[in-house]
């Protein structure tokens, strides 16, 4: 898979969320998408990234923006996470690895030394017509949101 580009079109998708309801990229044509992938539910930097975007949920809707995670746990597990943090946006989970291949987010990762696959953190701005607008490959997870509006608002 080569690594997708600004400008390009949104792979599209299906996968059950955290409700167990079939979530498309597609059904979301005409809104802007924050599509964010994050390496596991519950952890510390994911928590903080998706607490950041509930605390700014509100904001980020009333422009119309649609916000959705995506790891590769389960939907129980993100639901767990949803009700535990009060997470109003979707989750959807990814655990054949579909999603995060089709994004290129999946790769090899290193901690204290030892190597392991898993997902990159990255997040996707999509646009009303599905094309990637912006791609955040260094993800500030305390101000994930604000990352996000810096880059929609500048034209």
């Amino acid at each position: 898979m080569s690594e997708l580009k600004e400008g390009q079109k949104a792979p599209d998708f299906s996968a059950k969320d955290q409700n167990g309801d079939t979530i498309s990229l597609s059904q979301f044509t005409g809104k802007k998408v924050v599509l964010y992938f994050y390496p596991k539910d519950d952890t510390p930097g994911c928590t903080a990234e998706a607490c950041d975007f509930r605390d700014n949920y509100q904001g980020l809707t009333a422009q119309g923006i649609v916000v959705l995670g995506v790891s590769v746990d389960d939907e129980k597990s993100h639901q767990k996470f949803a009700v535990k943090h009060s997470l109003p946006f979707t989750l959807i989970a990814d655990p054949d690895k579909k999603i995060v291949e089709a994004y290129g987010v999946w790769g090899e990762k290193n901690m204290y030394g030892k190597k392991y696959m898993g997902t990159n953190r990255t997040t996707f701005l999509i646009d009303e017509n599905g094309n990637i607008s912006h791609i955040i490959k260094k993800v500030d997870t305390k101000n994930s949101t604000a990352q996000v509006l810096e880059l929609l608002t500048q034209k």
